[in-house]
């Protein structure tokens, strides 16, 4: 399943987000969902504990100027890469 985080981390329930992750499943912040890829954000160590493969589209965080303060425990894509992540998986979770 891909995950999508489209608000901030802080406006949703985050824990149900993590707790429903499996190890098949990939997880996409973007637009304000990428504040969740903050370094030292309260969030941080349980989405990386989590089992998904962690991705965040690079052109959000570089509109957002927090580029450099990102962790390296996200890959960065661009929106073409996106498409492909809802290629691969036929079920989708919008959050």
């Amino acid at each position: 399943m891909l995950h999508t985080l489209m608000k901030s981390p802080f406006e949703i329930n985050i824990d149900l987000v993590i707790s429903m992750l499996r190890t098949s499943d990939d997880f996409l912040a973007l637009q304000d969902g990428v504040l969740i890829g903050l370094k030292d954000n309260i969030f941080l160590k349980n989405i990386v504990m989590s089992s998904a493969k962690l991705y965040i589209i690079k052109e959000d965080v570089y509109a957002r100027g927090i580029h450099k303060n990102i962790s390296s425990k996200f890959i960065l894509i661009s929106y073409i890469h996106f498409v492909s992540l809802t290629l691969k998986h036929q079920k989708q979770m919008a959050w």
